[in-house]
């Protein structure tokens, strides 16, 4: 409907409001002042409005034009949150002012309207496709990180008295344990503390407490780079696995897990979604001190939604799932990432020595890249360099410092060849 020409007046309570102007507006605002009030009385040029509630058609809203190109971005390898995929955040930016002629933005919907429940949907069903997960498993979309979990886990598996085992491989699988001590009777069967967790044992060495209800592992360590190439077969229980690290960078066979559970902030979304994969069969016997948001069979009984998700990161990931399909799924994308890390660790190994990698070549993370030089004091300098040249959070994490490259399934080659190619050059200058 068309709006009146003639002028209309808002009252406002504030007498001590100074006149404004409206860039919207081709005529000024002008206001009068009583004793009780100022008015400001907006005239403008008729517009035009249309109500979802009219039988009017509404005219789509295009997405604004694309004024930033991959020139325009860093190479980021942070640890997390990382870097997204360019076509992910380009479709993400086409639709946030309205998703696909809702008239909203993902971040303005119900979470239990029918339009979220579309993306949350196929969300689920694509990453049952990409991992295939068969229906004998729930999948929650979760919040408060992997951390929050390591508090779930032993609420939701064992009794307070029930033993459960772990393997320490570094900082995130101890701090795992040590969580876990709160709320059950966990053991460490194997620990690389004292070789500064550098290496996974060798599985038929461990041994195991016979009564273990199951046996944790973290997949890949963020901080330290080292990650499994298989997995333990639990001799009683189950293995429950944090592949917050290198969730979907390649073939999983969820079969063997009792539980999965991984923060989306490092290869497939924002930070704020926490994925758990667990065997149905396993859900209904948390403690009773677990509280309600923590309580599995709550989730999984409200498809996710008991409470108000993380909508938008839940968005976020489905398109990372669609992207993840439309490369071929995960034996593509390992192909990748095994393409990106071995350019990298040569570059390290074949630096006589300027570079060095501590990790144990048979468990070096496709993900995170660990590496030192062997003049220490020029590692400032080279993080310093390096962002100069648009290749951002390079520095290792603040327990072990040296360098960390993070190289995640977003990361294209060109970034690594990049990062390749700048420490041929600053070994030939520091040499």
């Amino acid at each position: 409907m068309a709006m009146a020409t003639s002028p209309h007046t808002l009252l406002l309570k504030n007498p001590n409001l100074t006149p404004l102007k409206n860039p919207n507006f081709n005529n000024p605002i002008t206001t009068t002042t009583t004793s009780t009030n100022t008015r400001f009385n907006l005239t403008a040029k008729p517009i035009s409005i249309k109500c979802a509630a009219t039988s009017q058609t509404q005219t789509p809203i295009q997405a604004p034009p694309q004024t930033q190109t991959h020139q325009d971005r860093v190479f980021n390898f942070a640890a997390g949150p990382a870097t997204l995929p360019e076509k992910v955040l380009l479709k993400a930016q086409s639709e946030l002012y309205n998703w696909r002629g809702s008239g909203m933005s993902v971040m303005e919907m119900s979470h239990r309207g029918k339009e979220f429940l579309s993306i949350i949907q196929k969300a689920e069903s694509d990453l049952r496709t990409l991992l295939n997960i068969s229906d004998d498993y729930s999948v929650l979309f979760l919040q408060g990180g992997a951390t929050t979990q390591f508090a779930a886990i032993p609420l939701n598996l064992v009794n307070p008295n029930d033993t459960v085992d772990f393997i320490v491989t570094g900082s995130w699988s101890d701090k795992a344990f040590k969580e876990a001590q709160k709320y059950s009777k966990p053991s460490t069967i194997w620990s690389g503390k004292s070789e500064k967790y550098t290496k996974i044992p060798s599985f038929h060495d461990l041994e195991q407490n016979p009564d273990a209800k199951f046996l944790h592992i973290c997949a890949n360590e963020t901080i330290h780079g080292v990650e499994y190439k298989d997995y333990p077969s639990p001799k009683n229980g189950l293995l429950v696995a944090d592949m917050s690290s290198n969730f979907c960078s390649k073939p999983v066979d969820v079969s063997k897990f009792g539980l999965i559970y991984a923060g989306a902030q490092k290869n497939v979304g924002p930070s704020g979604v926490t994925i758990v994969i667990i065997k149905k069969d396993l859900i209904g016997n948390a403690q009773e001190i677990t509280p309600v948001m923590l309580d599995y069979k709550i989730h999984a009984d409200n498809n996710s939604l008991y409470n108000t998700p993380p909508c938008y990161g839940i968005y976020m990931c489905g398109l990372v799932f669609e992207d993840l399909l439309d490369q071929g799924g995960l034996v593509e994308v390992e192909k990748k990432n095994k393409k990106k890390a071995e350019i990298l660790y040569n570059a390290i190994d074949g630096s006589n020595g300027f570079y060095r990698c501590p990790v144990e070549k048979s468990v070096r993370s496709l993900m995170n890249v660990p590496f030192t030089l062997e003049k220490s004091e020029l590692e400032a300098e080279f993080i310093k360099e390096a962002t100069k040249e648009n290749m951002v959070q390079l520095k290792g994490h603040r327990s072990v410092g040296g360098m960390r490259a993070s190289i995640y399934n977003a990361m294209p080659l060109a970034g690594v060849e990049k990062l390749v190619a700048f420490m041929k050059d600053f070994q030939a200058r520091n040499a």
